[in-house]
């Protein structure tokens, strides 16, 4: 059978050696030294990028692509997108033999690996308005659990993520990965330290449910809301859970009920739990209802 090579990619330029300054960003996958603010291209830092649909769906989000990385011998289309890219000044980087080795440790790679630009921080306060359901993190150090979050609780119907500063980077490749790319869907910005961040949402009428596992914590699929009530939820670390401090400031301390012995689930899938509850809850309410009560509860 003939093979149309007509969409096979062609590189701006091959590069075998792993010292070249051209892929020293890729070099060992250090994502937080991108993090630091550089050049006129990037001023708020890099960012990279890790795999075909997760690569394609950065630039369907608008974030702007600087190099792509791609094995010499690649016989398949480039990632949507990246011809508009490409238009736009981001290079295309053959890498040689050895080289995606020195870069990754293995043989190969997902397929490419891309270096973006980071946006500008967005103000939370901008995040929030005019959305109804929003998570928040407190101490979810581990990219792999954000992934998660940002995956299956937006898949659930989060509109929205708030990070304080002890969680992981949304934008860190291993959180993307995880996350299939969601993570440039959803907006999403950092707060000041916990209760204090939880001031924007307060600010803009959310009320906030804290999960916990806690016995005297109220069942969330026993809450309603009303369908347009802005509410958010707010998640703890493995293990520790939420401070005490955030706790008192949230207007619910809510649980997920859960058997077998387990005392509670992962962060990520808490998060997905709750937000559809969440949205069962709006499903289910009656058309009086306006929001909750705004009532303290721990």
């Amino acid at each position: 059978m003939e093979v149309d090579t007509s969409a096979w990619p062609v590189v701006d330029l091959v590069v075998n050696d792993a010292q070249s300054a051209v892929v020293a960003p890729f070099v060992g996958l250090r994502d937080r030294p991108l993090r630091e603010r550089g050049g006129a291209d990037w001023p708020h830092g890099r960012f990279l990028v890790e795999g075909d649909v997760v690569v394609a769906r950065a630039l369907a989000a608008g974030h702007r692509l600087l190099s792509l990385l791609i094995e010499q011998g690649r016989r398949r289309p480039l990632p949507d997108g990246v011809a508009a890219a490409r238009a736009a000044g981001a290079q295309v980087i053959g890498a040689g033999p050895g080289l995606v080795l020195a870069i990754t440790g293995s043989a190969t790679h997902s397929g490419c690996l891309g270096l973006f630009a980071r946006p500008a921080p967005a103000d939370p306060a901008n995040v929030v308005v005019g959305r109804r359901s929003v998570v928040v993190t407190e101490g979810v150090a581990n990219p792999v659990n954000l992934g998660l979050i940002a995956r299956s609780a937006v898949a659930m119907g989060a509109e929205a993520l708030l990070l304080d500063p002890s969680s992981a980077d949304p934008l860190y490749r291993r959180s993307s990965r995880v996350s299939m790319g969601e993570v440039f869907a959803v907006p999403h910005a950092r707060v000041e330290q916990l209760p204090g961040g939880l001031d924007p949402l307060t600010a803009a009428g959310f009320e906030v449910w804290a999960l916990t596992p806690e016995r005297d914590a109220v069942d969330i699929a026993h809450l309603q809301v009303g369908p347009d009530a802005p509410v958010a939820l707010l998640v703890g670390s493995e293990g520790p859970g939420l401070s005490a401090a955030s706790l008192a400031a949230a207007h619910r301390r809510v649980r997920i009920p859960v058997s077998g012995g387990v005392d509670s689930l992962n962060v990520g899938a808490a998060a997905a739990v709750a937000a559809y509850a969440l949205g069962r809850a709006r499903t289910h309410a009656p058309e009086a209802e306006t929001g909750g009560t705004g009532r303290r509860e721990g």
